[in-house]
């Protein structure tokens, strides 16, 4: 097998290769793994009685996309895949990432950049001093590539401009847009290729932390197209599972309409590049996502308690170790749902790298800009 190959998408759809610009940069397929289910009924099963629910868990597996990259993994690097792509076959020199200082996005795009043979970017904005944020920051810091503090999210639309005047490539924070996407709808036909080859059974229910809403979409409109194929779900299969993402991010950025709304821009671009009818309307996609709430707590970036217990239960049941700010709080919505809900199986979508951050030396952190210096040295946010 080639190495584009073990993109699913490519696998399936052999013709796309010569219209979509891709960079492999990720190793596929990325695994699939269960949960010792006995550690989340027992360490869950406390706090259920206390609020009433009391059923269990279920059978929960894991989706393993922080193993997608020894390099740095998690789920940016099925974004990157396609947008450096993009920014190569458009003779771009440098490809800029946008986000929040701890931006997981931003930490992939300037640790992967320079293997799609682009030169990297990050503009950021300030968050919460989390350890996982603050971890990613001195990360970026030791790439040695472009780090740019802006003073306010509002200012980002006006350095995405300048940027792209200067014939630059520039992401929108996430890589949200249909060419992040198209990762995804990869992703998803992975997925549904393991659930054929009987590596896990088909998920009743799939949840990820959802923030920029990038990798929502694409799994969203991804799954349909496995149905359409007959791989995994649809006729004489499993029933397609109903996508789950819980918001880490708030409202309406993370609301049901706006990642529709990405889906269905998804769709068409999928549908113009692919000679085969499909379903892939708004109310056929929106009969398979339930976006799940109550988990944000104070706001982005913010931990919670129930996420630090869900880290703690996904430590104890030999699970992926999880981030405070993304897929701690997705786990804990996911253990509330399926206590709530009762059903299974459940896929867990592990969306945070698991790969050792390298550290910058005392130059590297130096170079950073002033502010966020000063942030990395403040004690990093408590519950």
């Amino acid at each position: 097998m080639t190495k584009v190959e073990t993109v699913a998408l490519f696998r399936l759809f052999p013709s796309l290769r010569a219209q979509i610009p891709w960079s492999v940069l990720g190793e596929w397929p990325t695994p699939v793994q269960p949960l010792t289910a006995a550690a989340l009924q027992s360490d869950y099963a406390r706090d259920g009685a206390e609020t009433g629910e009391v059923g269990g868990v279920g059978d929960i597996w894991v989706k393993r996309e922080d193993l997608s990259s020894p390099v740095y993994g998690g789920n940016k690097i099925r974004t990157l895949e396609a947008h450096c792509g993009l920014a190569v076959a458009q003779g771009k020199a440098r490809i800029w990432s946008t986000g929040a200082f701890g931006s997981n996005h931003a930490t992939a795009t300037l640790m992967h950049a320079n293997r799609a043979g682009l030169a990297g970017g990050a503009m950021l904005f300030t968050q919460p001093g989390t350890c996982t944020a603050q971890a990613n920051l001195r990360a970026m810091a030791a790439s040695g590539e472009a780090v740019v503090a802006l003073w306010s999210v509002a200012s980002l639309p006006f350095a995405i401009i300048s940027k792209r005047r200067a014939g630059d490539y520039v992401m929108t924070p996430g890589g949200a847009t249909p060419t992040g996407s198209f990762g995804h709808i990869s992703a998803a036909l992975e997925l549904a290729i393991q659930v054929d080859a009987g590596e896990l059974p088909a998920p009743r229910s799939i949840y990820l932390p959802a923030g920029s809403t990038c990798t929502s979409a694409g799994l969203l409109v991804g799954l349909h197209v496995s149905a359409a194929l007959g791989i995994g779900f649809g006729d004489g299969k499993a029933p397609l599972p109903t996508l789950r993402p819980v918001r880490v991010t708030p409202w309406p950025v993370t609301s049901k309409t706006a990642i529709l709304a990405l889906a269905r821009w998804t769709s068409r671009r999928f549908q113009s590049v692919v000679d085969r009818p499909m379903d892939l309307s708004w109310r056929r996609l929106a009969s398979t996502l339930d976006v799940i709430g109550g988990q944000l707590g104070r706001g982005y970036g913010y931990p919670t308690p129930d996420g630090k217990k869900a880290i703690a239960a996904f430590a104890a049941a030999n699970g992926p170790k999880l981030d405070v700010v993304y897929s701690g709080k997705a786990a804990a919505g996911m253990l509330a749902a399926q206590r709530r809900l009762g059903l299974g199986p459940a896929l867990f979508w592990a969306t945070k790298s698991t790969a050792p951050l390298p550290q910058p030396d005392a130059a590297a952190l130096k170079a950073l800009p002033p502010g966020m210096q000063r942030w990395l040295e403040k004690a990093p946010e408590q519950v």
